[in-house]
């Protein structure tokens, strides 16, 4: 548990790159280093992640600490996951309002985005290359990127047909779906893990309808007591209530959640501004921890747009701790209620095809993400109704080739990839500066 701890703290740190970055960081580490969880256990653990509303990465690392540790090590890890993103982002949030725009920040930005275009790409690379096994993945993964590229269809949508496809699948083409590697596969290529293909399930991790009833018992008093503690203000109220709402409602992670905290957060209760909530989506794109991390800039903003407490600092660190505790809640309901019943059925084929659709299909939306941001990264004043209107920008395509080929070809770590990229990004602002200047 304790070097657990440590490992969930240091990838508090470094988890750059959005859910896709860190489900390969994640993989890369677990599965193939440390290998304290098997390639099909790992990836059987992100089919289920993948269904769910809300971040899909924490709630994998939730999911493997709680398989490992049970509910201690499910709370530290998710805990652990987003803590230093909170703090990080509370901080900026803080100087960004007193402060405002600051040039070299925007030079590290422009080096760190298309980073983050490169990151994404290795990392679908990284997941198509173990999940899409044969032709019909590799079919299910394109004519995903096509419904969500070309015609726009909600991730949800995308997710429920790749589920049903797979499941007609494998009742009549089994072969095509079945889960993850064999045991002897795994053993080939990374050796024997701690939890293996054929390691039998904890005792804490099997189902039964007790346990199932006592964890939603304890998580609906968690959030009433919760709600009890902030019913003094009003502001706090309508974040513990809409941040609750968010966590449910959207499925597909952050992507998935923005338009909808959009929304509610600019449009309708006007905690922040249009161009204040995209400044914070740059941020939670360029620091570490789960994109949606965005909740925590958007509370700190309402907390101190609202006047909580009469205070700025405290507000805002009020409003910022409100809408991360309410939204990350239930991620930890999903893994200790549900994952009984997922490990209860990670060996039968009508259970794990639709899941083994799904992860095809998610590989063809990571790509539809990366080409997103390559998009607003190499021309970024292009709109929906021009989008290649402005000037092309040639260095962050040259940053974006560097930093997939030191991934790809070199196994560089994400981290000093990102860290290189910044600073090329800030000498590059500070050249144009001293040209400007002469």
């Amino acid at each position: 548990m304790g070097e657990a701890f440590k490992y969930w703290l240091k990838l508090g740190f470094i988890s750059f790159g959005g859910p896709a970055g860190q489900i390969a960081l994640m993989h890369q580490e677990l599965v193939e280093k440390r290998r304290w969880i098997s390639e099909h256990r790992y990836l059987h653990a992100l089919n289920y992640c993948m269904l769910l509303p809300g971040p899909e990465a924490i709630q994998l690392a939730i999911y493997i600490a709680w398989l490992m540790h049970g509910v201690r090590g499910a709370v530290v890890a998710g805990v652990l996951f987003f803590l230093p993103a909170f703090f990080l982002l509370s901080l900026l949030a803080g100087i960004y309002l007193a402060f405002g725009d600051v040039p070299l920040v925007q030079g590290i930005f422009y080096g760190i985005k298309p980073a983050v275009v490169a990151v994404v790409l290795f990392a679908a690379w990284r997941i198509g290359s173990r999940a899409l096994k044969n032709e019909v993945l590799w079919i299910m993964a394109a004519l995903a990127f096509i419904g969500i590229f070309f015609f726009h269809i909600g991730f949800p949508w995308i997710v429920l047909t790749a589920g049903i496809l797979g499941a007609i699948g494998g009742k009549f083409w089994p072969a095509k779906f079945k889960g993850g590697g064999g045991h002897g596969a795994s053993n080939k290529a990374y050796g024997p893990a701690i939890i293996d293909d054929n390691t039998p399930t904890p005792a804490h991790a099997k189902f039964s309808w007790g346990k199932l009833a006592l964890k939603l018992i304890a998580f609906v008093a968690i959030w009433l007591a919760a709600m009890f503690a902030i019913s003094g203000n009003q502001t706090l109220t309508d974040m513990g209530a809409f941040f609750t709402k968010a966590a449910f409602l959207t499925i597909g992670g952050a992507y998935a959640v923005l338009p909808y905290v959009y929304q509610g957060g600019v449009e309708h209760y006007t905690w922040l501004s249009g161009p204040q909530m995209m400044d914070g989506l740059a941020l939670g794109e360029t620091t570490p921890g789960p994109l949606i991390m965005i909740v925590t800039w958007v509370g700190y903003l309402g907390g101190v747009a609202k006047g909580v407490f009469g205070n700025p600092i405290a507000g805002g660190i009020a409003g910022a701790a409100v809408a991360t505790f309410f939204t990350f809640l239930p991620s930890f309901l999903f893994i200790l209620a549900g994952g009984p019943l997922v490990e209860a059925t990670r060996d039968e084929i009508k259970f794990t095809a639709p899941l083994t659709g799904i992860t095809a299909a998610v590989v063809g939306v990571i790509i539809n993400l990366a080409v997103f941001f390559a998009w607003h990264t190499f021309w970024p004043k292009g709109t929906e109704a021009a989008p290649f209107a402005g000037s092309f920008e040639w260095l962050p395509v040259l940053i974006a080739m560097a930093a997939f080929i030191a991934l790809w070809r070199y196994k560089v770590d994400i981290m000093r990839v990102i860290a290189a990229c910044a600073l090329t990004g800030l000498l590059w602002t500070l050249a144009l500066k001293m040209l400007a200047g002469a």
